[in-house]
């Protein structure tokens, strides 16, 4: 079977843990380049020897414009182009309200603009956004946290509509909750972390909490020429979170 992303170059925030992790080795497995971008070099390292030659790690604060242009710089100069954009990097919801929105809202829209004339020259692209449920449906307690995914969804909206002429997609992905080191430490914090957790999967009607590699099959379809006509979407992978 033919590799579905072969040729094609991605760079991937959030790269060290999680569904960045599990998208990353996923876009590679199917034939992409990949850049892995995140704050902890330690963790982009392990994920780099796990895809091999393939991988790019590039440490960064996708907050900072100027080091935003320094990851793309590098990928262009390491692989030739940017033709896969996935913006998963974020922070919890026990941040305080500006940093949630800077990586959330901010960060995502300065790598958009940052990868957009690349992908021009190339002749389209896609651009896949991490949202979530709670941008969707909002919850106690997750104000800031929800309302940048929500920021998150209508962004994707609108720059589907701006750049769809120029064959650039822009697609949302948008989880419910999925175990990662991050959600595993909120739950562990919890005066009563087995309820907490007990909770968390009852409110899905399909019994079990995500994993990362729930989410990196639509990723990669999302980055697929697969998905030609598909932008200005919101894709829930939930577990059936939104359906109760």
């Amino acid at each position: 079977m033919d590799q579905r992303l072969k040729n094609k170059i991605a760079i991937v925030t959030g790269g060290g843990s999680g569904i960045g992790r599990a998208c990353a080795v996923a876009f590679a497995r199917e034939g992409a380049r990949v850049a892995l971008v995140g704050r902890r070099r330690d963790r982009l390292e392990k994920v780099a020897q796990e895809i091999g030659d393939s991988a790019l790690v590039v440490a960064a604060d996708v907050s900072r414009s100027n080091e935003i242009t320094r990851v793309v710089e590098q990928t262009v100069r390491r692989f030739g182009g940017v033709n896969v954009l996935l913006n998963n990097a974020g922070q919890l919801t026990e941040q305080q309200w500006d940093n949630t929105f800077n990586i959330n809202v901010r960060g995502l829209w300065l790598f958009s603009r940052a990868v957009l004339p690349i992908m021009r020259k190339a002749g389209g692209g896609s651009i896949i956004n991490m949202g979530s449920v709670l941008g969707i449906n909002g919850a106690r307690n997750r104000a800031a946290y929800a309302a940048s995914k929500g920021a998150v969804i209508l962004l994707t909206k609108c720059m589907a509509i701006d750049h769809g002429s120029e064959n650039i997609r822009v697609n949302a992905i948008c989880p419910s909750f999925v175990e990662t080191e991050l959600t595993a430490e909120v739950i562990s914090q919890a005066p009563d972390p087995k309820a907490v957790r007990a909770e968390r999967v009852a409110v899905h009607p399909i019994g079990r909490l995500g994993k990362p590699e729930d989410v990196s099959g639509l990723a990669v379809y999302l980055a697929s020429d697969e998905s030609s006509w598909v932008t200005g979407a919101t894709f829930p992978v939930d577990g059936g979170y939104l359906a109760v």
